[in-house]
Formats: structure tokens, C-alpha cells, sequence
């Protein structure tokens, strides 16, 4: 018997900035056509991204790499999702012939790569899913931009490290780091080889993200919207970051922005964490924070940023005790003073009182006796 194989190359993605993106072209007849976004849905999509080797498509949109280059496939395309080839679904018997500007049918497929044993997804072994099963690549000396274009997939920002580590895996893949250049479909640039070392490759957002909270059981703190916050004037305000824990050590900065100034806080970080203290809050506080995280690993210095927080700073402090002690209080104050000052009045002319009839009595007394008296001495003499 005769083993009969077809290697199929009738679909490509091209202009687009991953092995596995790009404008979708669809090939017969030994002629090229573009395919416009109204004959191309999902399932399509699942079709197209499997026979490139790619892994399940995030992405399906029109006009995303550019518009359609004629010709363009003249039928819409009817697959069910299961098929291997583009080629293989149905299509309807409806004719195009061009296709609106920005139409064009634009994809990208996640690529099947990840790192695998390291602290987090952006650093570790890579693997690259051949043939249904995930496999180590080989050890090789990677430049930093070619195996930059695997963190780039993942979503992992730039290479910072690529080396090579012992393993006990001995079925590898190798992959062409020249390969990539082309952007052609990672299938293209891998073949079985045999190894015990495999290639280990460290990208810049190692770092999960920190988070930046301020504890909902502060006094003077109130939630406003889009994740912000309502601070009342002379209170307390803590801001407090951490993170996942990766690797121990490291520290925190937390940035504080405004229309007119800047400042950074830096603290070590502590259980992962730190806590920023303002024990008094004034309108300059008002402005956005972020919190930094830094550490030193794998011989690199890494960051990695929190959301920011928007604090908004209240001009007084909570309104119902400014009212009271801005207002109520001196009013009773002078009450008081009101009260006291009538009363001293009072209880002092009611002491100067008794004390003048008193005498006015006795001195009538003492005239009414010291008159016979008087009359009766005058008698005498006389005599």
C-alpha cells in the first residue's frame, strides 16, 4: 500500500504582529484572496486557527490589519468548527467580488506556548503544544528578541533572561529561532528533536500586580465611584499595598500624583505588604496613588504597578462635627457667658441689699432711743 500525504497550505494571516495574527488569506486555483468579515464567523475562526497550529482564536475582527487586497474569496464560508481544513467546511453559492473598505476578515489565535516551573506564568520552562501534547523546547543559545516574541504571546511584556537548564525530559522540540522572522505559523518553525536540556526563559512582567487598598474601617473614609475615595479633612488616612507572595523581600513605593506635584513614600515590604500612614489629611493629599513594587531576582530588578486610587479630600472635615464645633459651640458659649454674667449681676445687687436696709432699720432705732435720752441730759443741765 501507498501512504498518501497532503500537507495543506491553504490558509495564511498576514501583516500582523504574532506568529498567529493577521489578515486572513484563503488560497486556490495557486491565487491568494482575502475574505471579507461578513462570510467569516467564530467557527470559522476555531477552523482556521487549528490548521495553522495555532491555539483557539481571541480575537476576530475587521480592518485590524489593514484593508482587503483583491481579489477576495467570492463564498461565505460554513463551517461547523470540527473540520481541519478551511477548506472542508461548506460555503454557500453566493458570489462577491469585493469587499467595503475595512472589512477585511482579520484574526489572532492564542499561541499554544507557556512557561511552565517558574513563579509565576511569565518565567519557567517553555513548552509548545505539537501535536496535542505539551513539550519542552531544546536548550539553545536564544537571543533576547527572539524569545522576546514568546513573552510578547503571553502577554508577558519583553525577555529579560533565556538560558538552559537540565531536564528530565528527552523528547524536545526544536524550534528555528530564525523562523520567526517570517512570521510564519509556529508549526512551521518546530521539529521533534532529542535533549536533556531545555530552553528556560524569564520575561519582564514576572510580577503579579499589587493591589492598594485603604481598610473600609477607617473613620472619615467613604467609597466613592469609579474606585475612588472620599476623605474628610483632618482625619486619618492609611493606604495599604501588597502582593501575591513570589519572592520574600523587596519593597514598596507608593506614588502620589496631582495637578501640581509629585511624591514617592518608600517602605520595605514587610509579609509582603506595607502600610503608608497620614495621620492628618489635608487637601494636598487629594490626587491619585499608585503602588510600586520592587524586588531584585534572577540578577534583574523587576516592578511591577498597582491600579491607582483616586482620593478626593473633603474641604472640612465630617460636616455634622464642623457644624457643632464651628458653630453650635461658641454660640453656647456665649450663652453661657450671657447666663453668668446676669447672674453675678443679680446675686450682687441682692447682697448690697440686705445688707443697706440693715443699717437704715438700726439707724432709725437708734435715733428713736437716743432721743428721750438726749431730752433728759438737756433736763439735767438745766437743772
Amino acid at each position: 500500500s501507498i501512504l498518501d500525504l497532503t500537507c495543506s497550505d491553504s490558509v495564511r494571516l498576514l501583516n500582523g504582529s504574532s506568529l498567529c495574527s493577521g489578515g486572513l488569506q484563503v488560497k486556490s486555483n495557486q491565487r491568494w484572496s482575502s475574505v471579507c468579515e461578513a462570510d467569516f464567523d467564530l467557527q470559522d475562526a476555531e477552523v482556521v486557527c487549528r490548521e495553522l497550529g495555532c491555539g483557539p482564536p481571541s480575537l476576530l475582527r475587521g480592518a485590524l490589519y489593514g484593508e482587503a487586497e483583491a481579489p477576495v474569496w467570492s463564498r461565505e464560508f460554513q463551517c461547523g468548527g470540527h473540520e481541519s481544513a478551511l477548506l472542508d467546511c461548506r460555503s454557500s453559492g453566493s458570489a462577491r467580488s469585493s469587499c467595503s473598505p475595512g472589512k477585511a476578515a482579520g484574526l489572532t489565535c492564542s499561541e499554544p506556548v507557556r512557561l511552565v516551573g517558574g513563579a509565576s506564568r511569565c518565567a519557567g520552562t517553555l513548552e509548545v503544544k505539537h501535536l496535542g501534547e505539551w513539550r519542552p523546547v531544546i536548550g539553545s543559545d536564544w537571543p533576547l528578541k527572539a524569545a522576546g516574541v514568546f513573552c510578547e504571546h503571553l502577554d508577558c511584556g519583553s525577555a529579560v533572561s533565556v538560558g538552559k537548564k537540565k531536564s528530565t525530559y528527552r523528547f524536545v522540540l526544536k524550534i528555528n529561532p530564525d523562523c520567526f522572522k517570517l512570521r510564519s505559523s509556529l508549526r512551521e518553525c518546530v521539529e521533534p528533536s532529542y535533549s536533556s536540556s531545555v530552553l528556560s526563559v524569564t520575561c519582564s512582567d514576572l510580577l503579579a500586580q499589587p493591589s492598594i487598598i485603604v481598610p473600609a474601617s477607617m473613620d472619615g473614609v467613604s467609597e466613592a465611584q469609579q474606585q475612588g475615595l472620599r476623605v474628610s479633612r483632618g482625619s486619618s488616612l492609611t493606604i495599604s499595598c501588597s502582593i501575591q507572595p513570589q519572592f520574600p523581600g523587596g519593597s514598596f513605593q507608593l506614588t502620589f500624583t496631582s495637578s501640581n506635584t509629585a511624591y514617592n513614600y518608600t517602605q520595605p515590604a514587610v509579609n509582603h505588604s506595607a502600610h503608608f500612614l497620614f495621620p492628618v489629611t489635608e487637601p494636598a493629599h487629594q490626587g491619585n496613588y499608585s503602588c510600586f513594587y520592587r524586588v531584585y531576582v534572577f540578577s534583574h530588578n523587576f516592578s511591577s504597578e498597582s491600579r491607582q486610587l483616586s482620593v478626593t479630600v473633603s474641604g472640612h472635615p465630617d460636616p455634622t462635627g464642623f457644624i457643632i464645633r464651628a458653630l453650635v459651640l461658641p454660640l453656647i458659649l456665649l450663652l453661657e457667658n450671657v447666663v453668668l454674667y446676669f447672674y453675678c449681676k443679680a446675686s450682687r445687687g441682692q447682697k448690697l441689699g440686705r445688707p443697706e436696709n440693715n443699717k437704715l432699720v438700726n439707724f432709725g432705732v437708734g435715733a428713736a432711743e437716743e432721743g428721750p435720752a438726749k431730752e433728759e441730759g438737756a433736763h439735767l443741765i438745766s437743772r
